[in-house]
């Protein structure tokens, strides 16, 4: 009689799973060959055929999370109100009492720190859904086999739950200050959704290491922190100086600056560092993809021994 039984595989191996015409359990073949030099489409079509195939579990595991996330909360959805509400008071009145010097914004200084401080959020969202996604769900990858990129998009799904809520605290900004709606603000989302690339990019570069190793975890609020001061989330791009130039090479400046510009104002100040930092964030997520579906097999033999 055949032993059905799981069996323990090295993670390089590549399992083949036909249809058992006896109507028995389906039988695996391990070869030793590389997940590259696998039989059967091309590896895009597979990553492409991977990410359809897990979009009802993602869609499941994101309900899942909102509900507990919300459940276990006093104030609830109230929490992406407080921290951009708390950040522009304090810089307000930092600002009015001369304790810092800002400079001119195009919008009211309040309106201009709660937009930047909500972009600003959902970039760090993006970019922690990841490394969130491979650290709480250790256990499921190591005993049930799905397509690893169920649990990234249900992250990512509550990325764009949580700013939907924010659009509410954005139009009463709007309101408030009596800011002119631009028709460029239309076109926002798109430059919105290059930031969340950006973040996702960067964030699934780190996720296989924080599957391994705690430290990645830990490092982040040390790198983000100043992060946050190197980005004009309180404060206008700076025209000249060191710390300018520091500001103009982050990364996210130009997608920050551009999606908050499309919002307000309909004039965007750096088109060409907004295109190239698109094309990396977009080119660099592909890539990152690719290693995290090179890497997973060997995250999950290491974290189920």
């Amino acid at each position: 009689m055949n032993d059905h039984r799981p069996q323990r595989v090295n993670p390089s191996a590549i399992a083949h799973s036909p249809i058992s015409p006896s109507g028995l359990p389906n039988q695996v073949t391990y070869t030793s060959a590389s997940w590259f030099r696998q039989p059967g489409p091309p590896i895009w079509k597979k990553m492409w055929r991977d990410l359809l195939a897990s979009r009802e579990l993602a869609w499941r595991l994101m309900v899942k999370d909102l509900s507990a996330q919300y459940r276990q909360s006093m104030f609830g959805i109230a929490w992406a109100f407080i921290p951009p509400i708390i950040l522009a008071a304090g810089f307000t009145f930092a600002t009015n009492a001369k304790v810092i010097n800002i400079g001119k914004t195009d919008i009211p200084y309040p309106a201009y720190v709660m937009l930047g401080t909500m972009l600003w959020q959902t970039f760090i969202e993006a970019l922690n859904s990841p490394i969130q996604a491979i650290t709480t769900s250790k256990g499921l990858l190591a005993k049930i086999n799905f397509p690893r990129e169920a649990i990234i998009l249900a992250k990512l799904g509550q990325v764009f739950f949580n700013f939907g809520i924010k659009i509410i605290l954005i139009a009463g900004v709007f309101l408030w200050f009596r800011i002119p709606v631009p028709w460029t603000i239309a076109i926002a989302p798109v430059a919105l959704l290059h930031l969340i690339w950006l973040g996702t990019f960067i964030g699934l570069l780190l996720a296989p290491l924080a599957g391994l190793y705690n430290d990645v975890s830990k490092a982040l609020p040390l790198i983000i922190g100043p992060w946050l001061f190197l980005t004009p989330v309180v404060f206008p791009v700076p025209s000249s100086g060191t710390f300018a130039t520091v500001v103009k090479l982050n990364p996210v400046t130009p997608l920050l600056v551009t999606t908050r510009e499309l919002a307000t104002t309909g004039v965007i100040s750096d088109p060409q560092g907004f295109w190239i930092t698109s094309g990396i964030a977009i080119g660099g997520l592909l890539v990152a993809w690719i290693l995290y579906r090179v890497a997973m097999p060997y995250v999950i033999e290491r974290v189920s021994s």
